[in-house]
């Protein structure tokens, strides 16, 4: 059965529109209870964690979701912005039914989103959503007054959450010596992120830190991080840490400026842990992970993986092997030792300890690492047309793959939303990959 309203992450859109608007976001509330009710214990009851990022429609979409769990008798603890990796963790920690994050993660203010973690702390499983999505269908009712859900409020989670940042760091390290700009993409960890490194030691200069709901994502962040590189550069810090609006991805930059992204960090972490040890099994990556990053695992006897785009599949294959390791270059790293779920303060963290532990800075850590260019162009094509029947397509992008030869590769997506089909080529010199991009891109026809 196909979900109507659930994507790879939650659901989300612009608010104001369709399903983003209150009526639906409260008959979602009811249907969730609904769904935890009858997956409870007899004579449980259900209780949620409701947390935000820092968008001014996340008053709204609160009190809309309240309203839908306590009409279908669920009590409800709200906790106000958060990071989202900060409700899975508060979720599994509190014994809670389900957590449910408000937040459109990267996108600009005028957009929101719901996504909702099991009480293991874990994303919902494919089949929980659909009998979410089923029990929409069914008209909203209430139970009676004496069962209504009841609301509280969480005070203490954000020092909960910092304590147990904290702790993933190690006891027999500290951060003192270093100064570290830290960029809360005006977000939900702008209260909690700046903490964790100061109570660690760290000299901390924060920026993204004043959010007025609307500039969230704005210029700052793991999305934009030319304001940290300046920043960096201006105060004569030691590293750059960026998160984005709802905390889940990291960008790092060192003192000269140089930006490191979430491929060159995953192999940062996989290098720590073999050097320590650690019997990782494998690390999982997306299509889109640096070929370069991919050979440099394998360099170190590690086996690697390739998931579809996005932190739900590369989890998913992670639990399916075993492994504990995996992430993508938008920086969703997943340290399944750490966390249940992936966390920017958390991987920023291990990526810190691992320069502490071998005495290197992060360029040095990844000597190893010649990041390929990476062209990517996105052809908008005539309605209708089937690319991967097109024999003369399918015939140059053998013919590419043959003249690269292990120096690179070829990756052809199409968007799942717009008639567009997404050419990516990577080599060794990025006119070749430019070049061969362009000879798929050109048999392409055009709208």
């Amino acid at each position: 059965m196909k979900k109507q309203y659930f994507g790879t992450d939650g659901i989300r859109g612009e608010v104001g529109q369709f399903p983003i608007v209150p009526e639906f976001i409260t008959r979602l509330g009811y249907a969730a209870g609904k769904v935890l009710n009858s997956a409870a214990k007899p004579g449980e009851r259900c209780k949620v964690l409701i947390g935000k990022d820092t968008r001014v429609s996340g008053y709204l979409l609160e009190a809309a979701l309240e309203a839908g769990f306590a009409a279908a008798g669920v009590d409800v603890m709200l906790c106000g912005p958060m990071p989202t990796p900060g409700i899975a963790y508060l979720t599994k920690a509190l014994r809670l039914s389900a957590g449910v994050v408000i937040s459109a993660s990267h996108n600009p203010y005028q957009d929101n989103g719901i996504k909702f973690f099991s009480a293991e702390g874990g994303k919902l499983t494919d089949e929980f959503e659909l009998a979410i999505e089923a029990e929409l269908q069914n008209p909203m009712g209430c139970v009676s007054s004496k069962e209504l859900g009841k609301a509280f409020r969480l005070d203490d989670a954000a020092g909960r959450y910092i304590e147990f940042c904290k702790s993933t760091f190690p006891g027999t390290l500290n951060l003192k010596g270093l100064k570290l700009v830290v960029d809360c993409a005006n977000g939900a960890a702008y209260h909690i992120a700046p903490h964790v490194f100061h109570e660690l030691g760290a000299e901390v200069i924060s920026i993204g830190v004043h959010p007025d709901g609307r500039n969230i994502n704005d210029g700052c962040g793991a999305t934009a991080p030319d304001a940290l590189i300046a920043k960096v550069k201006e105060v004569g810090a030691d590293l750059g840490i960026a998160l984005d609006g709802d905390a889940d991805r990291l960008q790092m930059v060192d003192s000269s400026g140089r930006l490191f992204n979430g491929d060159e960090l995953l192999y940062v972490l996989a290098k720590d842990r073999i050097a320590q040890g650690q019997a990782l099994g494998g690390v999982v990556g997306t299509l889109m992970t640096n070929l370069a990053v991919e050979n440099a695992i394998k360099a170190l006897g590690v086996e690697f993986e390739r998931a579809n785009v996005g932190d739900r599949y590369v989890l998913e294959l992670l639990k399916q092997k075993g492994w504990l390791i995996g992430g993508e270059g938008s920086g969703h790293l997943l340290c399944l030792d750490q966390h249940t779920t992936g966390d920017g303060t958390i991987a920023a963290l291990q990526v810190l300890a691992a320069m502490s532990q071998h005495r290197q800075s992060l360029s040095q850590l990844l000597d190893a690492v010649k990041i390929f260019p990476q062209v990517l162009l996105n052809i908008r094509f005539k309605p209708g047309y089937d690319w991967k029947s097109d024999a003369s397509l399918k015939a140059k992008i053998g013919e590419v793959e043959l003249d690269l030869q292990g120096t690179g590769r070829v990756l052809i997506r199409a968007s799942g939303t717009e008639p567009v089909l997404r050419v990516m080529v990577e080599a060794q010199d990025n006119n070749i990959a430019m070049s061969a991009a362009k000879a798929i891109a050109d048999l392409v026809p055009t709208a």
